[in-house]
């Protein structure tokens, strides 16, 4: 239950009375628990908000599950004091949450008295059924009474029209967004002597006393300093305490051969078998998926470190009933996983791979390929499989921490998204699920990432990708 003011504009935070925090209908299907992270404030749930998520609480998905969690915690709250005269958030946190230690004396009130009929005449005659109309008229009748409101909603549209009937209003900024242009890459590059290079590449190993700021698998470009086209491409041994060389395959991966230093570090995360969760951020072609899917193939039919790979794509919006559309399993996914079908026929028809001469219908067969929808992920245990789960950057942070939780023993998981092409309305660069895990993973030995910045598809994709 993370202090969700810490999202809000310097101009209202710098307001010292308690605030009135208006919530809209998307805020609880995003997190139904967002009741809990506004400080010390009053959280104000108009009754068109209850109704409204009542209408998703039958859906088998996402905001179906979240509209359930919030019905049944409003129904638990309803035992420490009468909603619509305000409920102590802090009593109801100490008991509906034992574990947790981050309370806040707040209150929660759900608003059931009748606007006042000049707010609607003000807002233009606007229709009372619509929800938006509905939940601002209520920011409005606070507003009236001298209250200092703001309203949360993760719709830009409704912030727009509500900033212009002078409402303040925010987005949904819980503490699962990060500020993407301050990610860092996973790598970095380091001057270093003469004697030092030459040194690593003599003994395949290099301390780096001077340096501090490193972390757990962190990557780095080490660079001449006399002379900086004498580089060498290194990762941080954190047992060690010292700079290893990248693992390098000079056959490649499948027939794929690394075009750049990212590709070549992302190659390195994805064949060590001791980093469990590889992340790899990047715009389209930069080629994330097909060396998550190459490694895979490797590590699965060569090598055999893994029982079989398992592949999915979110399938926008997660837990999206594929029932509506025709055909067995595998037909109702194909419009969904094409990109995946692609790749695996590419790298199975390769130069390098011609003389396996399988097919990817022929492994999927076999079972040692599947291809799978998110929607029946949860309740799971997924144990020695190579699960690449692609597109991340359309799931929320919560969606892929159910996803990771299903990760069993010897599992390894690639995380693969553009956090800049982005189809979840509610999603963005900075709180998306592969940004999210990134940053939260930063320091931790079981995982590494890398930022793709050189697309390798072609020159006109490559150029589409940056300015348009």
């Amino acid at each position: 239950m993370a202090d969700s003011s810490s999202g809000f504009s310097d101009k209202i935070r710098s307001i010292k009375e308690k605030k009135h925090i208006v919530l809209d209908t998307n805020v609880i299907l995003h997190d139904p628990h967002a009741v809990f992270g506004f400080g010390e404030n009053e959280v104000v749930i108009p009754i068109r908000v209850i109704e409204e998520a009542d209408n998703f609480k039958r859906e088998m998905n996402e905001k179906g599950k979240n509209a359930r969690t919030f019905s049944r915690l409003l129904d638990a709250m309803r035992k420490f004091g009468n909603l619509a005269d305000g409920v102590p958030l802090q009593i109801a946190a100490q008991e509906l949450f034992p574990t947790s230690k981050n309370f806040h004396a707040g209150s929660l009130r759900v608003f059931v008295r009748e606007v006042d009929p000049t707010i609607w005449r003000m807002i233009d005659g606007a229709s009372k059924s619509g929800g938006d109309t509905s939940i601002l008229a209520v920011a409005l009748d606070l507003v009236r009474e001298k209250k200092h409101v703001v309203l949360v909603t993760k719709d830009v549209s409704f912030r727009v029209r509500a900033d212009a009937f002078g409402v303040p209003c925010e987005d949904y900024s819980p503490d699962s967004k990060v500020n993407f242009d301050e990610l860092d890459p996973g790598w970095k590059e380091l001057l270093v002597s003469t004697q030092d290079l030459e040194s690593f590449y003599r003994r395949k190993e290099l301390e780096l006393k001077e340096l501090t700021d490193v972390y757990a698998n962190q990557y780095f470009v080490l660079k001449d300093n006399t002379n900086e086209k004498n580089t060498a491409l290194a990762k941080w041994d954190h047992e060690g305490k010292r700079a290893i060389p990248v693992i390098e395959f000079p056959k490649g991966l499948w027939g794929v051969n690394p075009r750049n230093r990212e590709q070549r570090f992302a190659i390195d995360a994805l064949m060590n078998d001791k980093i469990p969760l590889v992340s790899l951020l990047g715009k389209a072609g930069t080629g994330k998926t097909m060396l998550a899917l190459a490694a895979g193939l490797t590590k699965v039919l060569e090598e055999s470190v893994y029982t079989k790979m398992l592949v999915s794509r979110s399938i926008f919006p997660l837990g999206k009933d594929i029932g509506y559309l025709p055909g067995e399993m595998e037909e109702k996914l194909r419009p969904w996983m094409q990109p995946i079908f692609d790749n695996f026929e590419f790298l199975l028809s390769s130069k390098g791979a011609r003389d396996r001469r399988i097919s990817y219908k022929t492994i999927m067969e076999f079972g040692q390929v599947e291809i799978e929808a998110l929607t029946y992920i949860r309740g799971r245990t997924i144990p020695n499989q190579w699960l690449v789960v692609d597109e991340a950057q359309n799931l929320t942070p919560h969606e892929i921490k159910t996803i990771i939780t299903r990760v069993g023993e010897g599992t390894k998981i690639i995380l693969t998204g553009d956090p800049f092409q982005i189809d979840n309305p509610y999603l963005d660069a900075s709180n998306n699920a592969v940004t999210y895990v990134a940053e939260r993973f930063l320091h931790s030995p079981l995982a590494a990432h890398v930022v793709m910045l050189r697309g390798e598809r072609s020159s006109l994709a490559d150029v589409a990708s940056n300015i348009l």
